[in-house]
Order: structure tokens, then C-alpha cells, then sequence
């Protein structure tokens, strides 16, 4: 279930590509006549927003190009909006449990319900964005300027703005949020309906649409449960945990389950950090715990997500080198300050 719907949404994401919606919707906001700091108000808010529907690494697969191109008309170093992208996707993506690959695994694997989970991830990841604003304006105030020794533009090359094409992934994908909040049904099976309506267009050629789906990352999934289940065979994560209780940590209770999961996603990544953690997650804010503790760590080290190597790569295809130290300073402190939002949110949950 959990690949369906990566694989799902991953179709209903190549559709708005084709139809040119993230490249319009990224243009009409990086054309706002607004001061540096406010576009990268809005550059933060849209990412946001986007990787909480549509998944942050087709976001960020999305963004950047049309970002550069206009942080070079308005002469802007393009590096702080970069990782603003970079930043605000992983944070958004934590939102909702179809913002991410490890969001979609948790939710399908401990079945939570859509709706419970928004209204506790909802207000962190808000005030991460917020976070994620303040820490990179406060970092590059007085330098936004910059543009000098950039390469010129290369030729657009991105998807033109299909207005029918568009509002279809649009429609069925505010169908599948009505559903999703407010039914039972199986979110899988509502997704590939949706992605199959999508797959029946005569413009649309299927094979250009799954010419987009990221297959190597579906292979990985699989991949990953295959090696879980014979982990699982050997008994080590048994021993493991017995060894943990030993010492005094408990990997169930709820303080020390987000703490290993923020250590072991910069370790192995979150992916798979998740799919170790899963039989541990017998508490009832287990899934919220996993969910925003992998994935706002993300936002540590550049390999800490795939959303931020994308971006990265996307810098590093136009001639902008986004090194550690450019990323380390903000995504240290974003991630420091949106975990402990995140960790106070959870445990007013628990009180409640």
C-alpha cells in the first residue's frame, strides 16, 4: 500500500510538471515586486505548501530552476532562496502524511488517520516555515546582492503553462484531500484511481508521464523491506532493543523514540530510519513522533534528505555551488529550532 501511493501521487505530480503548474505557480511568485526578504517569504510559503500535497522532492525537482532565473534578473544571490527551497520543503512536507516518502510509509504502516495526524503536524510545521524565514533573514541580511560572475541563463526549457491539463491534477487531488479527511477508504486505492483517471488522457502520453515517476526510489522502497524482513529473521533488532532496555532507554517511550529517530535519519537517512523504528512505535503518538522527527531532521547535514541533494544538484546544473558550509549554518538552526517546536507540540498532545 505504502508504494501505490508513492507511486500514486508521484503520477499526479508528473502531470501538473507537463501542465506546467509548478513552473507557473513558481514564476508568479518570484515576479512579486517585493523586497528580498518578502520573496523569500513567499519562496518559504510556496515550497511549503506544495511539498505538503505533492510530495517536496518533486517540488524540489520543480523550483529551483525557475528560482535562479529569477534571482539573476533581479540580481539576488540565488544561494539563501536555494536553501530556503531546500529548508521549507522538508518542513512542509512534515505537515501531512502524503508530503514525503517516510510520512506516506508511516501512515500507511500504522494506518493512521489523515485528518488526526494534520492537526497535530499542522502547527509545527507552520511555525517551521516561519522559523525557517527568520534564521535565513537573519543570515543574509544586507547580502542579498549579488549575481556577480553567475553564468548567463541557459534557454528556458521548462514545461509551458497547460491550463486543462493542470486543473485535472488539481481537481482530483482536491478530491483525494475531501477524501482523505473526511472518509475511511483506503488511501491507496483512491490514489491510483486518481492517478489512473490522469493516465487515461489522449494529450498526456502515459509514457512521458511515467517517464517522470521515480522509479529508482519505488526499487529502494522494495529494496528496504526486503533487507527489513531478514533483519527482522536474524533477531539483531530484538537483541538491540533488549541491549537498549538494559541500559535504561526505552526506543517505545515517546521522549526516547524521537531522539533515536533523529540520530539514527542522519545516520542511515530517514527512510530507513523509519522502517527500523516502525516495530518499536507502540505508542499512540508514535507516528506523529516518527514522522516529524525524521523528517525536520532532514533538514541537518545536505544528505540528510533527498530533497536537499535535489536541490544541490539542481544549483550545481547552473553554475551555483552550494557547499556545507553555505548549508550548515542555516539548516543546523532550523533543524535545532523546529524539532523543539515539534517536541513541545507532541508533548502538549500527550498531556492533552
Amino acid at each position: 500500500s505504502t508504494i501505490a501511493l508513492l507511486f500514486a501521487f508521484m503520477v499526479i505530480s508528473a502531470q501538473l510538471r507537463l501542465g506546467g503548474f509548478y513552473t507557473r505557480a513558481a514564476k508568479a511568485v518570484t515576479s512579486l515586486k517585493a523586497s528580498p526578504a518578502l520573496l523569500l517569504a513567499a519562496v518559504i510559503m510556496l515550497t511549503g505548501v506544495l511539498s505538503a500535497v505533492f510530495m517536496n522532492d518533486i517540488v524540489c525537482l520543480a523550483v529551483p530552476p525557475v528560482l535562479i532565473q529569477a534571482c539573476r534578473r533581479r540580481r539576488l544571490d540565488p544561494i539563501p532562496y536555494l536553501l530556503a527551497v531546500a529548508c521549507a520543503s522538508n518542513v512542509g512536507s512534515a505537515a501531512t502524511l502524503i508530503g514525503n516518502p517516510q510520512n506516506i510509509l508511516i501512515g500507511q504502516s500504522l494506518d493512521l488517520s489523515f485528518s488526526g495526524y494534520l492537526l497535530i503536524a499542522a502547527v509545527p510545521s507552520l511555525l517551521g516555515l516561519v522559523v525557517t524565514w527568520g534564521v535565513i533573514a537573519w543570515k543574509y541580511r544586507g547580502q542579498w546582492a549579488d549575481g556577480k560572475g553567475l553564468p548567463a541563463d541557459p534557454p528556458d526549457g521548462l514545461p509551458p503553462w497547460n491550463p486543462w491539463q493542470s486543473s485535472k491534477a488539481l481537481c482530483l487531488t482536491g478530491v483525494l484531500f475531501i477524501v482523505f479527511l473526511f472518509t475511511g477508504l483506503p488511501r491507496d486505492i483512491v490514489a491510483l484511481g486518481a492517478a489512473g483517471i490522469l493516465l487515461m488522457s489522449r494529450r498526456m502520453h502515459s509514457r512521458t508521464m511515467l517517464g517522470l515517476v521515480d522509479w529508482q526510489l519505488l526499487v529502494l522502497f522494495c529494496g528496504l523491506f526486503v533487507v527489513n524482513h531478514a533483519l527482522q529473521q536474524t533477531r539483531v533488532p530484538d537483541l538491540a532493543v533488549a541491549e537498549l532496555l538494559r541500559l535504561g532507554v526505552d526506543p517505545a517511550h515517546p521522549g526516547w523514540l524521537f531522539a533515536i529517530t533523529v540520530m539514527l535519519s542522519n545516520a542511515v537517512s530517514n527512510v530507513p530510519a523509519t522502517i527500523l523504528l516502525l516495530p518499536v512505535a507502540h505508542h499512540p503518538l508514535a507516528g506523529p513522533i516518527l514522522a516529524l522527527s525524521s523528517t525536520l531532521a532532514g533538514n541537518l547535514l545536505i544528505i540528510g534528505s533527498i530533497a536537499n541533494i535535489i536541490v544541490v544538484e539542481s544549483a550545481a546544473a547552473h553554475g551555483i555551488r552550494i557547499s556545507w558550509r553555505n548549508h550548515a549554518p542555516t539548516g543546523i538552526t532550523v533543524t535545532v529550532l523546529t524539532l523543539a517546536i515539534a517536541a513541545l507540540t507532541l508533548w502538549l498532545f500527550s498531556h492533552a
